[in-house]
């Protein structure tokens, strides 16, 4: 627990002073976007209610949405079990746009493998046979 008694510690030690920092939808479960948070910004994103991440590219502190007007509104965060990681439920502010690309998620490159393309015809399969 932290010095106030109500948040575990991040453990910022194994990744350089940073820990991954998943984004996801409050309201849809949708992943939106990973970034990585040092202890100071990990700090201002409790205190301002606001994701804030460190800018590995620009070496500097960085809210999410401050100049487009998308920003994450969190309303719920948890860590992992090894406390080395974060995940904020957000309501996104603004047209929804989270990706800098333009797009709502910033997962929308699609890996495929056989293996992958197998098992989603079993799933589809199992599902058919149910209904």
């Amino acid at each position: 627990m932290n010095r106030d008694g109500m948040n575990p510690e991040l453990d910022f030690s194994k990744l350089d002073g940073l820990v991954p920092g998943v984004v996801q939808d409050a309201a849809t479960g949708e992943v939106l976007m990973v970034g990585f948070l040092n202890e100071t910004s990990y700090a201002m994103s409790l205190e301002s209610g606001f994701v804030t991440f460190w800018s590995r590219t620009r070496q500097k502190l960085w809210m999410k949405g401050e100049s487009s007007g998308n920003r994450l509104r969190i309303v719920e965060a948890a860590t992992d079990c090894d406390n080395d990681a974060i995940v904020f439920r957000v309501v996104v502010e603004g047209d929804g746009l989270v990706c800098h690309e333009g797009t709502v998620s910033c997962f929308t490159k699609s890996i495929r493998t056989a293996q992958m393309e197998s098992a989603q015809g079993e799933i589809a399969a199992e599902v058919a046979n149910v209904g």
